[in-house]
């Protein structure tokens, strides 16, 4: 788990309808720990909230971090307490950077989706790209102007050769026409989509009625899709570090009974989303529910926060 930094906000301003802009900085001005492109930070908030929000900046940028958050309508606490008990000069615990949905520096193209917020991990992705003189393009979807983020910079600086804007308000015709955009993609490209599920659904599908393998295909979701459960069993789980022995009820997640035994276990999403509760394996077939793991650590990995069993029994390492 990552050491908590304690960061102070430097800058805090409106940049679209309903999306605040954070810059976070080190008190002393010391350099904070690097980050990559697609990597995202644990923001400790009031009220004893934790919640993941992705990097926007430039991973060359060693003297800030940047997260652009919007306030969700359907916020369980964590944009609201952002958008309004957040102020400039407040001290914010934070741990990070880690990253699931990395750049293949080794692909000829990138090739870059994004609808609203998820805007945030596809833009820091964009921004190292072009720095680096590398190969991308970017397609960004938001509901009207009013509601796009970094439109400024995506329209009129170094970026905007490579970037295409789209709003839901515009007439047919002038959206996006995902079979066109992912066919135009140079071979050997790799795609990344980030936000809300259908876009990202829309978006992979279309890739793969064109052909794309799923190693070329990225993705990161902000909101979990529901899994399909045919009924849930119970199970038991056993934490090898600790040596408790806990039963896992069909009503109950993992993270919960574990929790209720005094478990000190890192979470925040509760969705399978954020990757934070991440536990290692040591024994049993997980039942995997989150979206956060690939095939390749599947096999090693448990989401506590959502995942079960397929074993009666499943040992793990904490």
């Amino acid at each position: 788990m990552n050491t908590c930094l304690s960061l102070q906000v430097a800058d805090k301003q409106s940049i679209a309808e309903g999306i605040v802009l954070l810059e976070l900085t080190a008190p002393d001005d010391r350099e904070l720990p690097p980050f990559t492109a697609g990597a995202h930070l644990l923001l400790h908030l009031p009220g004893g909230l934790v919640r993941a929000y992705s990097l926007c900046n430039d991973p060359a940028e060693r003297h800030r971090y940047q997260l652009a958050i919007n306030l969700d309508p359907q916020s369980r606490g964590g944009s609201r307490a952002v958008h309004e008990r957040l102020a400039v000069g407040d001290l914010v615990s934070v741990q990070g950077p880690s990253n699931l949905f990395p750049l293949d520096l080794e692909a000829p193209h990138a090739l870059l989706f994004a609808g609203g917020i998820g805007i945030t991990p596809v833009l820091s992705m964009a921004r190292q790209l072009q720095a680096q003189g590398r190969s991308w393009s970017l397609h960004y979807v938001t509901r009207s102007p009013e509601r796009c983020a970094f439109r400024e910079a995506l329209t009129t600086g170094p970026m905007a050769s490579s970037s295409r804007l789209y709003f839901d308000s515009e007439t047919v015709d002038q959206r996006l026409d995902l079979a066109r955009a992912i066919g135009a993609a140079p071979q050997g490209a790799h795609l990344y989509v980030c936000g809300p599920a259908g876009f990202i659904d829309a978006t992979l599908a279309a890739a793969r009625e064109q052909g794309w393998v799923e190693a070329r295909l990225h993705s990161e979701r902000f909101a979990a899709t529901a899994p399909v459960v045919q009924g849930e069993r119970r199970f038991t789980l056993k934490l090898e570090r600790s040596g408790l022995t806990l039963e896992v009820p069909p009503d109950q997640t993992a993270m919960a009974v574990m929790l209720e035994a005094g478990v000190d276990l890192p979470f925040s999403c509760e969705q399978g989303i954020c990757g934070t509760c991440i536990t290692d394996v040591l024994e049993g077939r997980p039942d995997h529910r989150d979206q956060c793991l690939d095939e390749e650590t599947r096999v090693t990995s448990f989401t506590p926060c959502c995942s079960r069993s397929l074993d009666d029994c499943l040992r793990i390492d904490l």
